[in-house]
């Protein structure tokens, strides 16, 4: 398959990516508040039952995971990489060594591990990956971000999807503005506009083929602390005028993280966009907790009943392919829960 493809089979219609690229740190953090003890057997067994899941083949194009998972047999038989291509989604993993302080600047971060990344990235292409996911970080207020911070993350993130090509792999670019703050929706419009465009800037620099990548940006939302809250459909407005101002048409797939959103939230929310999404671009999620929440706390209630897990992780799913699609309602989720 060509970059483009992969790109497109990713985020194909009615399907997203699922985010389970969690590092040790944040699942111990998740499985504290479920009460599960944060074991390897035990982060194994619960990916390998979403893994192992109906919504894999019908709602899922593609799965992010960590070095651990990537490199996991699973007690089912194949290998993790194995298992998730085996229901027809791609394998992909997380390449980046986290956001690290960024000199000269306060409280602000650059994302580091372009070191030693050829090498990693060859070991992943052998394990099965063929997409790769690298995160930049970008904080709102009166300060920031800082036009060094902008350039600083624009530049690492070209870099690494300049390599992945390279390595004949989908670089997914997450340029995150943060939700955090008490800043309106302009300002968080205001600030991904620049974000973006000097992500593109860089990425034509670096001469990345657009078409075969996959953009995983913020939505358009006031800060969590601001007073005054958006509905979902000016939310869809402002997002997605924002997405065919900057980026550019080459680009496949536009995949939301969901950012501290709630589960219903980011479906509603993606759902909007969709149903006024006139651009070429396939629009869907690539979310960790907005698919996983409820089958972790299936998991912290018994982590033998798979049954339960899935069938928690299968109605989020087919809620967010349905989103991709513009169709989810809120009637379908009251369904569900009855």
């Amino acid at each position: 398959m060509t970059l483009n493809e992969i790109a497109k089979k990713m985020c194909a219609k009615g399907k997203g990516i699922l985010a389970a690229d969690e590092s040790t740190g944040t699942i111990a953090k998740r499985f504290k508040n479920i009460n599960v003890e944060n074991i390897e057997k035990n982060r194994l067994n619960f990916r390998q039952t979403l893994f192992n899941s109906s919504a894999m083949k019908d709602f899922i194009g593609g799965v992010i995971l960590f070095d651990e998972t990537i490199r996991q047999k699973t007690t089912l038989g194949p290998s993790i990489p194995e298992l998730i291509s085996k229901h027809g989604a791609v394998p992909g993993i997380k390449v980046d060594k986290g956001a690290k302080p960024l000199a000269g600047s306060n409280d602000e971060t650059v994302t580091e591990g372009l070191d030693g990344l050829r090498e990693r990235l060859k070991e992943y292409y052998d394990l099965g990956a063929r997409f790769t996911k690298w995160r930049a970080v970008y904080k709102i207020s009166d300060k920031f971000p800082s036009a060094q911070s902008i350039k600083s993350n624009a530049h690492a993130l070209a870099r690494y999807a300049a390599l992945v090509q390279e390595a004949k792999m989908v670089p997914i670019v997450e340029p995150e503005v943060l939700m955090d703050g008490s800043h309106d929706i302009n300002k968080c419009y205001q600030v991904t506009t620049n974000v973006l465009n000097e992500c593109y800037n860089e990425l034509e620099m670096h001469k990345v083929d657009l078409k075969g990548t996959v953009l995983k940006p913020n939505m358009i939302t006031p800060g969590s602390e601001c007073k005054d809250k958006s509905d979902a459909k000016y939310i869809a407005i402002k997002t997605l005028d924002c997405l065919k101002k900057n980026v550019p048409s080459d680009v496949p797939g536009i995949a939301f993280l969901s950012g501290g959103q709630s589960e219903i939230e980011s479906s509603k929310n993606l759902n909007e966009i969709n149903k006024i999404n006139d651009s070429n671009f396939l629009i869907t999620f690539s979310y960790g907790r907005g698919l996983q929440a409820s089958a972790l706390k299936e998991f912290g209630k018994n982590q033998e009943n798979t049954e339960n897990i899935q069938k928690a992780f299968n109605h989020r799913a087919k809620m967010n392919g349905l989103s991709s699609k513009g169709e989810w309602s809120e009637e379908l989720e009251k369904e569900f829960a009855a």
